[in-house]
């Protein structure tokens, strides 16, 4: 009897010890997962050299998006000759410009940029062919869309001082 009772004491401290084992490895892990040195990444950050890049290019983008007065104006007074020379002129190297800004944004913004300058040259096409068929109302239209295309592709680009 006192053997049964041995092994019976022998089987309940078994039982005690693997679940307190348990209890214990749950608790290790619990810890080194909540403990662990905390690895952080820092977010992408442009350099300065991204920065002189996309500062160089920035006047120029912006000195024709200031122009978009002198376009409508062009348009509405039906001057098609000298719309389409701002088109082919002006507008087409800003829409340059963009291209060469693009591969010095963040990576997370290169893609935006590159929609950005494909809807921009979109709008031109457009406005070329309202243009050439003496269309008002459909140029000013794509004018204005190639402006806010313009203006959302200035909104990626990073604040500087000067800015």
């Amino acid at each position: 009897m006192n053997r049964q009772k041995n092994s019976n004491q022998f089987q309940c401290m078994a039982r005690q010890r693997s679940i307190f084992s348990f209890f214990l490895v749950l608790l290790a892990t619990f810890l080194i997962s909540c403990g662990g040195p905390s690895v952080t990444v820092a977010p992408p950050t442009y350099t300065a050299t991204q920065l002189e890049r996309i500062q160089a290019y920035v006047p120029e983008i912006q000195a024709v998006r200031d122009r978009s007065q002198e376009l409508k104006s062009l348009i509405q007074k039906g001057d098609w000759i000298n719309v389409r020379n701002f088109i082919h002129g002006p507008i087409t190297e800003a829409r340059l410009n963009l291209t060469y800004v693009t591969p010095n944004l963040l990576p997370k913004d290169q893609p935006a940029a590159r929609k950005i300058t494909r809807d921009l040259f979109n709008d031109l096409v457009k406005l070329d062919k309202a243009t050439s068929a003496g269309n008002p109302q459909v140029a000013l239209s794509n004018s204005q869309a190639a402006f806010a295309d313009i203006d959302k592709f200035l909104d990626l680009l990073p604040k500087t001082e000067e800015s």
